[in-house]
């Protein structure tokens, strides 16, 4: 799981069967530390994210699991909109 900044969205309008009707993403990994960002990625929103919110994203199996479906084809979710962060 990682911290990161939505920076985009992602429309297609042919994709397999198990993304129809959801929101795809375009988020960037960040150092929570000293800010600095990573790669990009695209995650499969289940929260309700939106540009420029940081998120919670898993990756791999957990996120396979995020709709239910264990057979599903998502490799990353946002799980989770961050209100805070606090490093020491």
């Amino acid at each position: 799981m990682y911290v990161g900044l939505v920076v985009g969205s992602v429309v297609a309008t042919r994709k397999s069967d198990e993304l129809v009707g959801k929101k795809l993403l375009i988020v960037q990994q960040i150092n929570p530390k000293d800010g600095n960002l990573g790669t990009f990625e695209v995650a499969v929103d289940s929260v309700g994210a939106g540009t420029g919110e940081h998120v919670l994203v898993t990756k791999g199996d957990p996120a396979m699991y995020v709709f239910g479906a264990s057979t599903s084809c998502i490799d990353s979710a946002i799980v989770g909109i961050v209100d805070s962060m606090e490093v020491r």
